[in-house]
């Protein structure tokens, strides 16, 4: 899912394409893209972009007057920019935007079709599709730490929660965490407040850096390869690949859809988070250390 780095570069293309640009023709063709049927998409067209902004990790397309196109990618949902008329990929292709001044097109690279448009009239409206998750780079650390310690959950969940943060999701969750050296599990309201510091400006580099990196990559180029997988991440989905602070192997924890991934060394003090799937399986046998699974894991390789 494109995250907060990747849709800010997302906001920045789409600016400099759209803005002043008349919309002339709207081309729905994923059945379950849009969501709203009031206003109908036809009253966006023929009006002029005023701005593109991020809402959490929805992007808003402004018209005048007052008319937004709330386009939700949700997991696999991207854009892409084409010239005028350009025909969308029939498999993955949801929707067409043809402005005077390009096409915006929106694919969706999978099965499962989540990703989500919505036409709005009026700010009040818009904002009923704004989750109210913090602007973590916007805020002080005060206003962070009230939101960290509203309720107690694990660092996990409350980062990647939209309505306590805007713009985290998984891959930069975990990306955060490895730069706090703070384990996914614990529970937020155990933290000291040195912690609390650490994780707050954990967040702003993480994201900060991601952003002026992609922003660098990008140079000037529409980004159509958002993802959550990149080469430089330190943790995320490079299980068993070795931490870039530590040499030690990057573990994993999966459930349902989702994978955390962490250092034990750098983390949690060398000690495993049990994998609930596996540990049920394992029992007795889930190595509770690092030493440990690297023991058994050569032993394997033996």
């Amino acid at each position: 899912m494109p995250e907060l780095p990747d849709l800010t570069i997302y906001c920045e293309a789409l600016r400099t394409r759209l803005r002043g640009a008349a919309l002339e023709r709207a081309r729905v063709l994923g059945v379950s893209f849009l969501r709203s049927v009031d206003p109908p998409l036809s009253a966006v067209e023929g009006t002029v972009v005023e701005d593109v902004q991020r809402l959490g990790k929805r992007i808003v397309i402004s018209f005048e007057p007052e008319l937004y196109l709330v386009i939700h990618l949700m997991i696999a949902g991207r854009f892409r920019w084409k010239s005028r008329g350009a025909k969308p990929p029939g498999k993955i292709g949801l929707a067409a935007f043809d402005f005077s001044s390009g096409s915006l097109q929106v694919t969706e690279a999978s099965t499962r079709k989540r990703a989500t448009l919505h036409v709005v009239r009026g700010r009040e409206s818009l904002q009923r599709h704004n989750p109210g998750g913090l602007e973590v780079l916007e805020a002080p650390l005060e206003d962070f730490r009230r939101r960290l310690l509203a309720e107690n959950h694990t660092l996990k969940r409350v980062l990647t929660d939209p309505h306590a943060f805007s713009g985290i999701g998984n891959a930069y969750a975990d990306e955060i965490l490895h730069c706090a050296r703070l384990s996914p599990v614990t529970l937020t309201q155990r933290l000291s407040d040195p912690e609390i510091e650490r994780l707050f400006e954990a967040v702003r580099v993480t994201l900060s850096g991601w952003t002026d990196r992609l922003r660098r990559e990008a140079a000037g180029r529409f980004p159509e390869k958002a993802t959550a997988f990149r080469p430089g991440m330190a943790v995320h989905v490079r299980y068993r690949e070795p931490c870039p602070e530590c040499g030690a192997p990057v573990q994993r924890i999966v459930h349902a859809e989702n994978e955390t991934n962490y250092c034990a060394r750098c983390q949690t003090g060398g000690r495993m988070l049990a994998d609930r799937a596996l540990s049920r399986l394992l029992k007795a046998d889930w190595p509770r250390t690092l030493e440990e699974w690297e023991e058994r894991t050569s032993a394997g390789r033996r």
